[in-house]
C-alpha cells in the first residue's frame, strides 16, 4: 500500500454520510459547535449557499447571510467535527455555480433567489 492509499483510507473514516445533497442557491441552516468554558452549544446560522469547493474530505461551502444591514459570509467544511447539523430550508433556482454577484445586490429583493420545486428538500 503506498501513502496515497493509506491517506485515502483514513479520509473515508472522517467522512460523514448523514449529509443532504446541497446545491447553490439553497438557504440552509448549518448547526455550529461552540465551546463556551467547558460545554459546547450548537449554533444555528442560515443562509444562502453561494459556492462548493472541491470534494471529498475538503468539501466546503461558503454560506452568505444579511446580518443587521452587514453581508456575512462563512466557509463550512463540511466533514469537519465542529459541524453538528446541515439542513436545507428551500432549494433555490440558479443558473450559474457561483453567486458572488449576490455581494453587489443590496436589498431583501434584489437578493431574492426563485425557489426551485423539482428537487426534494
Amino acid at each position: 500500500m503506498n501513502a496515497q492509499e493509506i491517506i485515502r483510507s483514513i479520509e473515508a473514516e472522517q467522512l460523514k454520510s448523514n449529509l443532504p445533497a446541497i446545491y447553490i442557491g439553497d438557504t440552509v441552516k448549518v448547526g455550529v459547535k461552540i465551546k463556551e468554558g467547558d460545554k459546547f452549544r450548537v449554533q444555528p446560522y442560515e443562509g444562502v449557499v453561494i459556492a462548493k469547493r472541491n470534494g471529498g474530505i475538503n468539501e466546503t461551502i461558503t454560506v452568505r447571510r444579511v446580518f443587521q444591514g452587514v453581508g456575512v459570509e462563512r466557509v463550512f467544511l463540511l466533514h469537519s467535527p465542529r459541524i453538528d447539523s446541515i439542513k436545507v430550508i428551500r432549494r433555490g433556482k440558479v443558473r450559474r455555480a457561483k453567486l458572488f454577484y449576490l455581494r453587489q445586490r443590496i436589498g431583501g429583493k434584489a437578493t431574492r433567489i426563485k425557489q426551485r420545486f423539482d428537487r426534494p428538500l
